[in-house]
This record gives C-alpha cells, structure tokens and sequence, in this order.
C-alpha cells in the first residue's frame, strides 16, 4: 500500500514502483544527483516532510542552498545536455514540487527551519486541487525557482500589486513526468502575471534542458508554435482552479499575456535581489524562515550538526493500513 500511495503521489506508472519497491524518479538523472531526498512522516499526512541533502549527503534548505543558477556546464562531474551557447545564461535550477497530473498540493515549507516540501493545509485538512474539465490536476509539472522571494511588502512595478510571500513558481512543460523534490536544470521562456487575492503570483514558463524536445524552445512564442493551446490550457487553469472552492475567477496582470524571456528574467532578477536582502535580515522576513547552511555571510547560517538536530526532531507518525488505504482511494477519486 505505501508504494502504491508513493507511485499516486509521483505520477509514475504503477508497475515500476510496485516491482521495485521505491518511489518514482530513482533512476540516474543528471541534476538529481546532486541533490538527494529523505522522508520524514507518512505520505498524504500533515506531518510529512521531504527533506533535502546535498552530494555529501549533509541537510540543506532547498529554499536557500541550491543555487538559483547552473553556474557551470559540468556540475560534480556530471555534464548537463548542452544548450546553445547564446542560451547558457538562462538556465536555472528548479525543485519540482508537484509532478503533472497529480493533484495535492505540494509546496515549500518557507515557515519551517530547512524549509522542507509538505503538502499545504487549509482549515485543517490537506489540499488537493479540484479537477477542472478537461484537466486532470496540474497540467504541468509546478515547482520553484530557489534563492528568490516576492517580498509581500514590496508592490511590483509592472502589477502595481505587492508580492504573494514565495518563492516564484515554475510550470515545467516538458514531455517527462517528474518527481516531488526533483532538482533539474530549466531554460526559461516566459511569464505569466496571475493575481491572487490581490497579491502578485508570477508563474515562470520554462522546460527542463534534458527534455527531447528542449532545443525547439529559446523563447515564449515557440511554446505557442510547438505546443499549440498549451498557454491558452495554462491561462484558463490558473483563472479557474479556485472556483471548486466558492471563490471567484482569478485575474492577471496585462490582461492575460504572457511576457517574453526577456520579461522574464527580470523579474526572476528582482525576486532574486529580494531573497538576498531577506536572507541578510535587510528586511522584514515575518515568518520565513532563513536556516541555511551554506551562505556563510547570512546572520542565519547555522552548522551541519544543528542542521541534522533540526531533523531528527521531525517524529515521524506510525504507518497505519487504514489511513493509507483511506487515502488512495482519495486519489482514486472514490
């Protein structure tokens, strides 16, 4: 049953999980290898927390560690599939928090120390996004870019609205199904200016560089080309995806475009600069929490071994048949 709920929870087909007895997304990926991932509390429960080592297999905050850039074509050894050398400035890293078609709602913890992945809970009771006809969950695979921050006190230029309190999300479009806490090397292509209660949302458009079709797409306008209704699909989901839950349609900024790569970059340019005065307490932070173990400078850097302490005081609850039994069939839809 803990496979089964494993394989629901990733997106990955079944028998590959059953047989081999793991999670999906195991198997050799290059920028997944410098980053490894380790369970704390049952799966589908609120005291699940996925948390992230480095390659030497220290704790780290996926929020603050791994870098917002891929800094070299080479990484511990490890190539990365090749760009266009006019595109190398554009890669990013991004941590996968909810694989395509899965519908919980999978988010960094920003409040926790070692900002973990958890599943977000609202009035007490785990979030799951509502199926939207004709989609079935995220329709792409939704993560994060690391190192930056919409600081919810600063108002955004080009939206006039101030920032959501996050990190700024990514919609990854690329043929593969990922896996929840998958760090991969992205190339960026656009933005769209969603506004959220008020707040300003920017979702990144972007595609995983090892995708096979990765070298078609430099820009927004070849997604429309080769993937055609895809933005379309993008703009209608984040317009309805909250009417399930009794509140209105959402609205965007600039009535719905998506901006360039260009665009783009700018605005990841800014969040960035915004995490960097957060992290260096230039700031407000409110609730965010700032541990981390490898920006030294940082008056909230702390040591491998407060790190490991931090962890270990997560107690993970005892497996119980029933509740997971319970839960895939709330995946199934039962």
């Amino acid at each position: 049953m803990s496979a089964l709920l494993r394989l629901l929870r990733t997106g990955a087909p079944a028998a590959a999980c059953l047989r081999l007895g793991t999670s999906a997304g195991t198997g050799p990926r290059r920028a997944m290898a410098l980053y490894h991932t380790e369970e704390r509390g049952q799966p589908c429960s609120q005291n699940y927390r996925l948390f992230f080592k480095d390659v030497t297999g220290h704790y780290i905050s996926p929020f603050h560690d791994i870098p917002l850039k891929v800094n070299s074509k080479e990484e511990n050894g490890i190539p990365t599939k090749k760009a266009r050398n006019d595109e190398y400035e554009n890669l990013f890293n991004m941590i996968v928090e909810i694989p395509r078609w899965t519908n919980a709602k999978m988010e960094i913890a920003t409040e926790e120390p070692l900002n973990p992945i958890k599943q977000y809970v609202k009035d007490g009771k785990l979030r799951y996004v509502a199926n939207i006809f004709p989609y079935k969950g995220y329709i792409w695979n939704y993560g994060t870019l690391p190192q930056t921050w919409e600081d919810p006190r600063e108002k955004d230029k080009s939206t006039n609205c101030f920032g959501d309190n996050d990190p700024i999300d990514v919609c990854e479009i690329g043929s593969k199904i990922l896996s929840c806490g998958e760090v991969i090397h992205v190339k960026i292509l656009g933005i769209l200016a969603l506004i959220d209660e008020g707040e300003t949302d920017w979702k990144l458009i972007a595609i995983n560089v090892n995708d096979p079709e990765a070298s078609k797409f430099h820009d927004i306008d070849d997604v429309e080309k080769f993937k055609p209704g895809y933005l379309e699909a993008t703009l209608n989901w984040f317009r309805l995806y909250k009417v399930p839950d009794g509140k209105p349609e959402n609205q965007f900024a600039f009535n719905g475009e998506f901006k360039n790569k260009a665009f783009a970059l700018e605005v990841i340019k800014s969040t960035h600069q915004c995490w960097k005065a957060l992290l260096m307490k230039k700031c407000n932070g409110g609730a965010i929490n700032c541990t981390n173990l490898q920006i030294s400078d940082s008056p909230f850097c702390c040591t491998q071994e407060e790190a490991r302490s931090l962890v270990e005081s997560v107690l993970s609850s005892p497996n119980k048949e029933s509740n997971e039994e319970e839960q895939v069939w709330h995946f199934l839809g039962k």
